[in-house]
Parts: structure tokens; C-alpha cells; sequence
């Protein structure tokens, strides 16, 4: 039987960018939220979000970046980190047997919003040619592609907020299927914009604690009052056992689990007491053969708003039942923030760092614990501990839910 491990992490998040860093980000804790810098937001009630100050230039070459959303260079620039780490070289990439799958929740907001303004003040000649192939989502996965040449399987999947962990679950399927050797997989997103902000505040699904931005994301506590909008891209190297052995490659973990479900209840309201979340931890756990208590971790979805906080821990404690007493469950979403449609990828390389570091990932910002969500949420502080098996959840607007299984490799 074909499995589906990964050998290369690229994240590209507001705590760190490539492996080390963004380990380091974790184990100290760091937060990445702070006053928004890149426009003005004195109109707006929310005022903080997770961006990303770093120069992109040494991933993303200067000339074409013009002609780029900036959630394909934070995606190009995580494929570069993915691609270095798994070693691979161009000759490796250049292949029908290679392939991507970079998704993004929204796509090319920040070109929308610019171009829009040109459209409406100067008229519809002065629009960029530029606009369509820059703002569509499937771009990332579509350059990454055209810069290593990679022929294989080449697609996106846009699910929201769980757009980076079905990416993974998609990958693997189509790994283990014959169809690919190696994929490119993950998720990207640049939303951190005025509209974003205004649409996402006008919702009341922001925190507007603006005088404490690096206290705002605090999943699972009483006082939490909703997510901070974030920005980055997670790319890995997902890539066939066989033919990353054959090459001597280094393998971080496997993916051995994968469930998707609907709630088929709201736009934006998960469903009472997260019946769609039972179901695809579930659905997840059947396709890795394991038994609720094999798991060890779970990197929960944990956004920071009331009504997600208490649906993820009703559905944890339904799924495990007297086991969810014992699982270690941190959201790492109360360092990088919401990172949305890279969200998933994002948190499963957290998840394979933690394997490899003997270490877990805290949820900071836990100094008011909500006595309704009674469990081990790993607070304030990094954990050493060992786990085998982790769990990586991931819940989105519209109702739709992707789950990840992710093995330690020994």
C-alpha cells in the first residue's frame, strides 16, 4: 500500500519564518499580533491583526513580484522553505510525477481592493491586465508549478478556514492513489486588508481589544471576544515512503488520517454542540484505523470566538469521552492569529514540529480559563512531552469541516 509522508516544512508565519524560527516562535510564546501598520485604520473598530513585516525579496524576485499577489509570494516563498528543507533539487521537481496543491480561502484580496479603487475612480481602461491572473486562488499552486516546473496533478481546494488541512487530506489521497510521488501542499493567505477587516469587524468576529494586541487572540478563556485576523502560507513536501527512501530523504511524520464533513446548518454558526466537528474527528480516526485513544495531541481550530471555543470542546469530549481528559490540546492560532485558508497547513507543521521536538505547543494569553471548557488546552506555556499520534482540526465558514491524522515517524 502507498503512503503519503512528509519530508520538507515551509511556513511562513507572524511568529517565524522557515522551520527554526517558527519553532523557537512557539516554544517561547510568542505572539505576532500587533497594530495593524499597512493602511490606515482609524476608521475601523478593529485596528490589530498577525501580519508579516519580513522582506519577502529573497524568495520572491523583485521584477515579478509586481506582477504578483501577495498570497502567492507568502506561498512562493513557503514552497522555497519546503522544497530547501525536503532537499530536493530541480531535476526532482521538474516532473509529471510532481505536483501542487496550494489553496487559499479568499485569494488576491489586497488586488481586488487596489484594483477596484482604479476601476471606479479612473475607469475600467486603466485596470490592470494583471488583475484576473493575480487575484484568483488557484495562482499559488499555479506559479508554484510554473517556477519548478512540475507537471504532475496540479490543483487548488477552497474551503475557508479549513482550505489548508483538506489540501493535505486531498494530497495524500491522490499520493496514495498512484496519481503523484511527490506534492507540493498547503495552503496561503493575504487578507489583512480594509475590507477584509471591515467585513470580517462588521460581523463581530474580530477582537477589538486594540490596547492589547498581543493579549487579543486567547482561545478557550471566558473573556475571549473573537479571532485577530492573520496572514501567512505552509507549504510541505508530501511525498510517496518509497520514493523519498530511494532518494535518502528525511521523514518528519505521515499522514494517516483525513476526514471532511458538512454541518449543514449555518453560514457562519458552527452547529450545536459541534455535530459536524464530531463527525469529521470521526471520519478522520476511521481512515487512520485508530482507536480515540491513540491520539496524544490536538491542535485545535480553537479561533478565539465564544460560539467555536465551546462547540471544538463539546465535540472533543463526545469524540474521546473520558480520553479527552487526557489529551494535550493547544491553539497555536493565539500566536499567529487566524491565518484562514493556510491556517491548516500552517497548524499540521506545528503538529510534526512537536513530534520532532518532544515538545507541544502552548496556548498563550490562558490566564482566564472559561470553567464551560474544562480541558488540558496546554496554557501559557510550551510543554516537553511525546506524542505519537496528533490530530490536527480545522472548521469553516459555510459549515465546512477538514480533520488531519498525523503519525510521529521512527
Amino acid at each position: 500500500m502507498r503512503r503519503a509522508v512528509v519530508t520538507g516544512l515551509g511556513p511562513v508565519t507572524p511568529i517565524g519564518i522557515g522551520k527554526a524560527s517558527f519553532l523557537e516562535g512557539q516554544h517561547q510564546g510568542r505572539s505576532g499580533v500587533g497594530r495593524i501598520r499597512r493602511f490606515d485604520t482609524s476608521a475601523l473598530p478593529c485596528q490589530i491583526a498577525a501580519e508579516i513585516h519580513d522582506d519577502l525579496s529573497s524568495w520572491v524576485d523583485p521584477k515579478e513580484s509586481r506582477r504578483l499577489d501577495r498570497f502567492v509570494k507568502l506561498a512562493l516563498a513557503a514552497a522555497a522553505l519546503a522544497v530547501e528543507d525536503a532537499g530536493l533539487s530541480e531535476a526532482d521537481l521538474a516532473s509529471p510525477r510532481v505536483g501542487t496543491l496550494v489553496g487559499s480561502g479568499i485569494g488576491g484580496m489586497e488586488t481586488w481592493e487596489e484594483q477596484s479603487k482604479i476601476f471606479h475612480s479612473r475607469g475600467a481602461d486603466r485596470v490592470s491586465p494583471f488583475f484576473i491572473p493575480m487575484m484568483i486562488a488557484n495562482m499559488a499552486s499555479g506559479q508554484i508549478a510554473m517556477r519548478y516546473r512540475a507537471t504532475g496533478p496540479s490543483s487548488t481546494v477552497v474551503l475557508a478556514c479549513a482550505t489548508g488541512s483538506a489540501a493535505i487530506g486531498e494530497a495524500a489521497r491522490t499520493i496514495r492513489l498512484g496519481e503523484a510521488d511527490l506534492i507540493l501542499v498547503g495552503g496561503a493567505e493575504a487578507a489583512v486588508t480594509p475590507m477584509a477587516i471591515g467585513g470580517f469587524g462588521n460581523m463581530k468576529a474580530l477582537s477589538t481589544r486594540n490596547d492589547q494586541p498581543q493579549a487579543a487572540s486567547r482561545p478557550f478563556t471566558a473573556s475571549r471576544d473573537g479571532f485577530v485576523l492573520g496572514e501567512g502560507a505552509g507549504v510541505l513536501a508530501l511525498e510517496e515512503l518509497e520514493h523519498a527512501r530511494a532518494r535518502g530523504a528525511h521523514i518528519y511524520a505521515e499522514v494517516v488520517g483525513y476526514g471532511s464533513s458538512a454541518d449543514a446548518y449555518h453560514i457562519t454558526m458552527p452547529a450545536p454542540e459541534g455535530r459536524g466537528a464530531q463527525a469529521a474527528m470521526r471520519a478522520a480516526l476511521e481512515s487512520a484505523s485508530l482507536a480515540p485513544e491513540a491520539i496524544g495531541y490536538i491542535n485545535a481550530h480553537g479561533t478565539s470566538t465564544p460560539a467555536n471555543d465551546l462547540t471544538e470542546t463539546q465535540a472533543i469530549k463526545a469524540v474521546f469521552g473520558d480520553h479527552s481528559g487526557k489529551l494535550a490540546i493547544s491553539s497555536t492560532k493565539s500566536m499567529t492569529g487566524h491565518l484562514l485558508g493556510a491556517a491548516g497547513a500552517v497548524e499540521a507543521i506545528a503538529t510534526i514540529q512537536a513530534f520532532e521536538s518532544g515538545v507541544l505547543p502552548p496556548t498563550i494569553n490562558y490566564d482566564d480559563p472559561d470553567p464551560e471548557l474544562d480541558l488540558d488546552f496546554v496554557p501559557n506555556r510550551a510543554r516537553a512531552q511525546q506524542v505519537e499520534y496528533g490530530m490536527s482540526n480545522s472548521f469553516a465558514f459555510g459549515g465546512q469541516n477538514a480533520v488531519v491524522i498525523l503519525r510521529r515517524w521512527s
